[in-house]
């Protein structure tokens, strides 16, 4: 929110959707009117959530950031210049902060950029302008922008994803049905702040194989391929990329998942 208050174009507004039951207390002005929706549900209900932000939002642009992500000064005007200019599918780059920074480093740009890290697994993003990206699956819910009306003509996030997992590819999927291109945004980065993952993400293990059985059963093909792989190699499930189901061999058990706890990781 204290990043939005430095934004070179001012948003119209800021809708919070929470997923917890009260909003956390003293929040900063971001410059802007704010509304908070409360989303009751479990498992987490991140596509409901970004559905009722989207449906309370009276923007002809949405613009998503996650909770745990600091937008750069520029990332609200570029996503902005990037729509006047063309529809799509627009996302913005992420750079991961690492974890333990000290309560005094400043937030600028200049020293964000320093500490921040790209995503091994993300192509380069331009310095500026728009850079067509022929894979709407690069999707990911950390920072993206669209027109409303794109949003609305597919009904938003498909909310029988329940959990983590699959809900942002299936979007963009149905995205790119419509005809809607993808595009990388210069100058709209944000910035991850740094929070423990699970290395596979056995925590989510059950969401995971169901809304990746759901995607499938939509699209004809597999999505969160890399962690079904790491299903595999760890022996949970029977997966073979070419066939339609996936046959789970056992759970993994709380040690397991203990072990996969990587509180120092930057990327799952």
């Amino acid at each position: 929110m204290a990043g939005l208050a430095r934004q070179t174009v001012r948003p119209r507004e800021l809708v919070i959707a929470w997923m917890q039951p009260e909003p956390a207390p003293d929040l900063p002005d971001p410059g802007c009117p704010v509304r908070h929706l409360h989303v009751a549900g479990e498992p987490m209900p991140l596509a409901a959530a970004r559905n009722r932000a989207a449906g309370a939002a009276a923007g002809d642009l949405l613009i998503f950031l996650d909770v745990d992500c600091i937008p750069s000064p520029t990332l609200v005007g570029a996503y902005g210049h990037a729509a006047a200019e063309t529809d799509g599918l627009f996302l913005g780059e992420v750079l991961y902060l690492p974890p333990n920074l000290p309560p005094d480093v400043p937030p600028d740009p200049e020293t964000l950029d320093r500490l921040g890290q790209a995503h091994p697994a993300r192509p380069a993003v331009p310095e500026t302008g728009l850079r067509r990206e022929p894979d709407p699956g690069q999707l990911w819910g950390l920072s993206f922008a669209l027109p409303a009306r794109a949003w609305a003509a597919v009904g938003g996030m498909d909310e029988a994803y329940a959990g983590y997992g699959g809900e942002e590819t299936d979007l963009a999927a149905r995205l790119a049905a419509t005809g809607l291109p993808t595009f990388w945004v210069g100058r709209a980065r944000a910035y991850h702040q740094h929070h423990a993952v699970h290395v596979p993400p056995l925590q989510h293990f059950e969401a995971i194989l169901a809304n990746a059985a759901r995607f499938f059963d939509t699209h004809g093909r597999w999505c969160m391929t890399y962690w079904l792989g790491q299903f595999r190699a760890a022996g949970l499930i029977d997966w073979d990329p070419a066939a339609p189901a996936i046959r789970v061999l056992r759970r993994p058990s709380a040690a397991e998942i203990a072990a996969a706890h990587r509180p120092d990781a930057l990327f799952s």
